[in-house]
Formats: C-alpha cells, sequence, structure tokens
C-alpha cells in the first residue's frame, strides 16, 4: 500500500516541516513505499553505505559495469533515504535561513521522494562537483542519456518537467516495466 498523507509519520513530518496541505496536489509528485528489503550497492562518494532494491541493484551494477567497460565511472552520491532522513535534509535547510517553499523546489517532501522507493540513485563521476547542473557537461551524463534506459533508469527531472522540480541531471530511477 503506498503511503498516504493521512499516513501519522508522514502527516506529521509535513506539519512540522510546514509543507502545504497541497502540496501532493500542487506537485503531482507520487507517494512512494519504503521497500521492506534493501542491498547494499556499497560505499557512495562519502564512504557510506548505500542500498537500493533488489532488482534496482541488479540493474546498477549491469549498468556501473557497462559503463565501465566504456571508460566511464559512475559514483554513487546518494541512493536510499528514509522519509525520517528526507526531514532531516530539509531541515538542515530551513535551519540555513531557506523557505519551505524554496527547499520544495529542489528536494522532495517525505513520502514523496523518488529515494524512498530504493529505486533512485544521485550520481556524478570524477572531476564534477556533486548534485550541480554542471553534471549535465560530463562524459558521464551523455553515457547516461544514450545508455541508462537499456539497463531501466530514466532521468527523472529533466528541464520543465511537470513537478515543478528543478533540474536534476544527476537523479537517475530504476523502472521495472
Amino acid at each position: 500500500m503506498a503511503l498516504s498523507l493521512l499516513d501519522p509519520q508522514i502527516a506529521e513530518f509535513h506539519r512540522a516541516l510546514g509543507i502545504p496541505p497541497e502540496y501532493e496536489s500542487q506537485t503531482k509528485l507520487s507517494k512512494h513505499e519504503v521497500p521492506t528489503q534493501l542491498v547494499s550497492i556499497g560505499a557512495d562518494i562519502y564512504g557510506r553505505d548505500q542500498r537500493l532494491r533488489m532488482d534496482a541493484a541488479r540493474s546498477w551494477q549491469s549498468m556501473k559495469l557497462a559503463a565501465s567497460n566504456d571508460s566511464i565511472e559512475l559514483l554513487v552520491v546518494s541512493a536510499f533515504r528514509s522519509p525520517s532522513y528526507q526531514v532531516e535534509v530539509i531541515q538542515r535547510q530551513l535551519d540555513r535561513g531557506r523557505t519551505i517553499d524554496d527547499i520544495l523546489s529542489q528536494v522532495a517532501a517525505p513520502g514523496f521522494s523518488e529515494h524512498h522507493s530504493g529505486r533512485a540513485m544521485d550520481l556524478t563521476t570524477f572531476g564534477y562537483e556533486a548534485v550541480e547542473t554542471e553534471f549535465e557537461n560530463s562524459p558521464a551524463f551523455d553515457w547516461l542519456t544514450r545508455e541508462a534506459a537499456s539497463f531501466g533508469f530514466r532521468l527523472s527531472y529533466p528541464r520543465n518537467n511537470p513537478y515543478g522540480v528543478v533540474y536534476e541531471p544527476w537523479h537517475w530511477c530504476f523502472h521495472a516495466d
């Protein structure tokens, strides 16, 4: 069953952060259920263990190997994030003085992040800052735009996406269909 804003924990997260009640209808983002099983995909660029659903992890390992065979190094910045971790991400931004509306143009509200699904990853490569638009100028991004779909991964937030989320050339999500 998908998360619902009636879910007391998600509703409380939204109230505590000041997320508007109409967030779901305004953004058209989907709610994401947290998977019951996740597997390690190794360390991210910060040395933290990262996890994905088994199907996404298998596809990620195949895609990473194929990229490497083409002399492309794909590096994980972030994979699975729980709704409570999403709260921490947003709270850090609020503590820096940013408004919730500004933050939500770049970070999905708890319950709505594709990272909760265990299928999404933020990627980078050597020589490029993590989660920066400049990644679109990298050979890794060029490779991903040509090859990622054959491994089931899609760019979730292209320019002018219908969700009102900023362009994120680093954010790729696995779709099993």
